[in-house]
């Protein structure tokens, strides 16, 4: 009984739909507090989208990292298409706004932005990720069109004040539940999924491009 209980909760939050875009590239925005593995889940959504034949451009947003634009960079390696077409999948830039309209110059379907991490009390860095989209939605009518919170399985209560406050500036529209290959299984979900409505749109195990988000 539990269980199925659990069950509906989830499922009552993932009615809510994917956004459709036509015409411009969807931007999606990934956000979140320190190590969640943001970087690691935008590899892993850039495979999946680019075995559906899609172009894919990753942009660097994250200004506190030092190594977080390399990382970023060596996940575009290992995800590009085996073709000899060009392709903006590595094409990096420190804004968000840049890729934005290099898209017009050439045709792509997604523009993941790897936001930096910050912790969610923090009132001028939450400001600044409400800056971020705010210039995305002027370059792009209606972007960011996803806005996605990873979130550490491992994550204790303290994940629904991340979710609340996350959602607050940045709009987010659904969780990434990421190394649920360890013992944690991430039930702060179903509380944020009960209270905010939001839906797990992906789940992510280990750093292999053969664990994709399912």
């Amino acid at each position: 009984m539990l269980k199925e209980e659990l069950l509906a909760i989830l499922n009552a939050a993932n009615t809510r739909p994917v956004e459709k875009v036509d015409g411009t590239p969807e931007v999606i925005l990934v956000v979140g507090v320190n190590g969640t593995g943001k970087t690691t889940t935008i590899g892993k959504l850039s495979q999946v989208f680019r075995s559906q034949g899609k172009n894919v451009l990753l942009c660097a947003a994250d200004t506190f990292r030092a190594a977080a634009i390399d990382q970023l960079e060596i996940w575009g390696q290992r995800t590009a298409p085996k073709s000899s077409r060009p392709s903006p999948a590595a094409i990096l830039q420190p804004s968000c706004s840049m890729p934005c309209k290099r898209r017009r110059a050439r045709h792509t379907d997604y523009v993941i932005v790897d936001t930096a991490g910050r912790l969610h009390t923090k009132t001028n860095l939450m400001s600044e990720l409400e800056k971020m989209r705010r210039t995305a939605h002027r370059i792009i009518p209606g972007a960011p069109h996803e806005t996605l919170l990873v979130m550490d399985a491992t994550t204790g209560q303290n994940g629904l004040q991340q979710a609340r406050l996350f959602t607050q500036a940045a709009g987010v529209t659904g969780i990434v539940l990421t190394k649920l290959d360890g013992t944690a299984k991430g039930g702060v979900v179903v509380a944020i999924s009960r209270e905010l409505g939001l839906p797990v749109r992906f789940v992510g195990v280990g750093e292999r491009l053969a664990t994709c988000c399912v």
